[in-house]
């Protein structure tokens, strides 16, 4: 057993599991084995970052073979024609209108990146009063100081001070009252979008909003899927106030 005392573990009661670690060793398709050669199906596939299984051995060997070749090449000044293959790749089966990609290193880079790119768009376009950002309530955004302000969990904000200025949330649409046996999209709670105008952008301004960040699904605090229509009206709503979303 290694000496645990110097790893600090991120959501993890470390005091706890050092007391009783749980060590992975290996893994090999959908599951993990452990140090007392248990199997363990991996549900969530990793932290949802390898699902096409542990292990695979197209992907295995393309890793080892760009390894031998290069293993760095910085994006500053300079570029990697690989890089540029894989934005391609993704423009071509992204959704009409996004065809531009900025590679990060997590999703919690991703966000941050995403809302200083919302704020830097405007200011270029020469509206600059649009500062302000909406998140959701029970919304999960990553661990960097603007993922845990637009996020709405509150304990992972609880430790941090106000964190960003500008901030406000919609209501989640989780209504287990009306939608608790629903089959795909809950079919109830569409309404709850109209939040945004009536009350954030009425109290905000609308004209000093830069954008609205959400989950398509809400992950981190129980698999919320959004109310049938309820995605289609906060675009209706941001496109009439020139938000992004």
């Amino acid at each position: 057993m290694p000496d645990t005392s110097h790893f600090w573990m991120p959501f993890t009661a470390n005091r706890q599991f050092k007391s009783k670690p749980r060590m992975l060793v290996a893994a090999s398709g959908m599951y993990y084995y452990t140090d007392d050669d248990r199997q363990i199906l991996d549900g969530t596939a990793g932290l949802w970052c390898v699902n096409a299984g542990h292990c695979h051995p197209k992907i295995t060997e393309a890793i080892q073979r760009q390894a031998g070749a290069m293993d760095y090449a910085p994006a500053f000044q300079m570029g990697h024609p690989l890089a540029f293959e894989a934005a391609s790749a993704l423009a071509e089966i992204a959704p009409a209108g996004l065809n531009r990609v900025f590679f990060c290193n997590d999703g919690s880079e991703a966000v941050d990146s995403a809302l200083k790119i919302a704020l830097a768009y405007h200011r270029v376009r020469g509206d600059g009063l649009r500062h302000r950002l909406i998140g959701r309530e029970r919304g999960y955004h990553g661990v960097g100081f603007g993922g845990i302000s637009v996020g709405g969990i509150a304990g992972n904000r609880k430790h941090f001070g106000p964190a960003l200025p500008a901030v406000d949330h919609l209501r989640h649409p989780l209504d287990i009252a009306r939608n608790a046996f629903t089959r795909g999209l809950p079919q109830q709670g569409a309404e709850l979008a109209d939040e945004l105008e009536q009350r954030l952008l009425a109290l905000h301004d609308p004209a000093t909003v830069a954008a609205v960040i959400v989950e398509p699904m809400q992950g981190s605090t129980g698999v919320i899927l959004p109310p049938a229509g309820y995605l289609q009206k906060l675009r209706a709503i941001c496109d009439k106030y020139g938000i992004l979303l």
